[in-house]
């Protein structure tokens, strides 16, 4: 058990004393410390609290957003490597004259040591654009002084350093975030290391100190013209009377180039196509209308609720303890918690607003077997029997995924938005050796393909946007089966309830879950 001091706040107000962990309630025994639990014992905040203005001193512990404590908080210190540190050095490094003594910026060699992580994307717009503001403010004041010469008035203005005079804001106008990147000035910063001339006038043990910086530029170098993008088969005008019978060529053949070669897509039957929860009969409080939602959403909402819970129900064990990730309003934790009552159901959401008017329509229903917790995802470590997540965006999807199979858990996750796959400091994609014939360029082109599903496309294209889901998904399910899972790609019934209409249904070779149920936690 351990204790971390901070020596610049003040808890006098604050009752200490030591519990042993098997004495804490279930829902923070779950979670990593810090954790705060409410007087009703059902809504637990992991990492995570409400920052008051009035005291700088907490304030100054909570991280991005102000709502993580920065003992969890993933701060990133490449944002401002990129954005403050690099231009600075270099503008600086280019401003003097050569010198082969000149010492290398340490920015540089920071980036020479960060180089070798993880891609990440730095938007280079943004400097763009306040360049742009710059201009425009620039060319705003001479022609207000050439009205103030033609006037014969003398109006001073207060400048700062620069000669600018200071906005009252920092934020771009709206014309100039709205300007296209090609009409942008070209950046002052050159994305590329100086010329070779320039790093020729270090001595060479300088220049040793940056091996990787210098094979990434002689490799650019090298570099020939991107191919050109293939282009799309031409959509087939469709006719006003096939619109009914669109679910019915989901079978269509599709001529696809794309992905590993000799791999397919592969879709399993649903075991229960024609399941539904009785919605007619249900209280108003777990009908999804009660998420502030339009009448044609909310019937969406609850074919995709029929596939998830007919999947839950038939795997799900009285006394098993079930978890709704990414739970958003909470539509399937509260239906899962009214459904299966001799179950313990606990909702992960790290937006506060959406757990608390969760949280109210559990206590119209009078459920006693829901739990809330506010945490990121990863803040819930212990054993559980089944992990849920409706539209998990991205990552996200293989983050719930990696949590069930830690616990040893059946997952039953219905993925969304494929153009947020990319590579982090967790996964890297594709995630299975079969897959590796597919470059990471070509995999996150599989993924933008995947996102072509909305029904305002041609049929044909979100044919290919289909098949390119099932790829996506069959990577994702073949990396779970290489820790015994038995994986299942499947279509929601419905196809129409939504255009991300995948559902993955993973059990562990050792029965239905191998996470431990629970206790029950619930304030009889």
């Amino acid at each position: 058990f351990k204790i971390r001091h901070y020596n610049y706040i003040e808890c006098k107000s604050f009752s200490v004393s030591m519990v042993h962990v098997k004495d804490l309630p279930v829902l923070v025994r779950g979670c990593r410390l810090p954790a705060v639990l409410d007087e009703t014992g059902r809504y637990c905040r992991a990492g995570t609290c409400e920052a008051d203005t009035s005291r700088k001193d907490a304030a100054s512990l909570l991280g991005f957003k102000k709502t993580c404590l920065k003992v969890y908080a993933e701060v990133s210190q490449w944002t401002r490597l990129c954005e403050l540190s690099i231009p600075s050095a270099v503008e600086a490094h280019l401003q003097q004259p050569a010198n082969p003594s000149l010492h290398l910026p340490s920015a540089l060699l920071n980036l020479e040591k960060t180089i070798g992580e993880p891609v990440k994307v730095h938007n280079d717009n943004k400097i763009r654009r306040q360049k742009l503001q710059q201009q425009k403010k620039k060319n705003q004041k001479k022609i207000s002084q050439d009205l103030q010469e033609d006037q014969g008035t003398d109006v001073t203005q207060t400048q700062d350093s620069h000669g600018a005079v200071p906005s009252k804001t920092t934020r771009v106008s709206s014309d100039i975030r709205k300007k296209k990147t090609t009409e942008l000035p070209p950046s002052s910063l050159s994305p590329h290391p100086p010329p070779q001339s320039s790093l020729q006038s270090h001595d060479a043990s300088a220049l040793s100190q940056l091996p990787l910086l210098l094979r990434w530029y002689l490799q650019v170098r090298g570099w020939p013209s991107p191919p050109p993008r293939p282009s799309l088969p031409a959509p087939q005008p469709q006719q006003p009377s096939q619109a009914n019978q669109e679910s019915l060529e989901t079978t269509k053949e599709v001529h696809f180039v794309g992905g590993p070669s000799g791999i397919e897509a592969v879709f399993s039957p649903h075991p229960c196509p024609s399941w539904t929860l009785p919605w007619d009969s249900l209280p108003e409080a777990v009908n999804p209308t009660e998420g502030k939602m339009s009448d044609v959403r909310a019937a969406r909402k609850r074919q995709q609720l029929n596939n998830l819970v007919a999947m839950v129900t038939e795997l799900a064990r009285p006394g098993d303890t079930v978890v709704d990730f990414c739970s958003g309003g909470g539509h399937v934790g509260i239906v899962l918690a009214h459904t299966l009552p001799d179950c313990q159901v606990i909702l992960i959401e790290n937006k506060e607003e959406s757990l608390l008017r969760t949280k109210v329509r559990s206590a119209e229903l009078g459920l006693i077997n829901i739990g809330f917790i506010q945490a990121n995802l990863d803040y819930f470590p212990v054993p559980f029997y089944i992990g849920v997540a409706l539209h998990a965006c991205g990552v996200a999807t293989d983050m719930v995924v990696e949590q069930c199979i830690q616990a040893g858990a059946t997952f039953v996750v219905s993925p969304c938005c494929y153009g947020f796959v990319q590579n982090t400091l967790k996964f890297t994609f594709p995630r299975r050796s079969v897959f590796l014939s597919v470059s990471m360029y070509e995999h996150m082109i599989l993924c933008r393909f995947a996102d072509q599903t909305a029904v305002q496309l041609p049929l044909e294209r979100r044919l290919i946007g289909k098949q390119c889901m099932g790829l996506v998904d069959l990577d994702r399910s073949w990396a779970a089966e290489t820790h015994g899972y038995s994986v299942r790609v499947m279509t929601m019934e419905t196809d129409s309830c939504s255009p991300k209409n995948n559902m993955l249904v993973g059990v562990s070779g050792g029965g239905a879950g191998g996470g431990a149920g629970g206790d029950n936690y619930a304030t009889q």
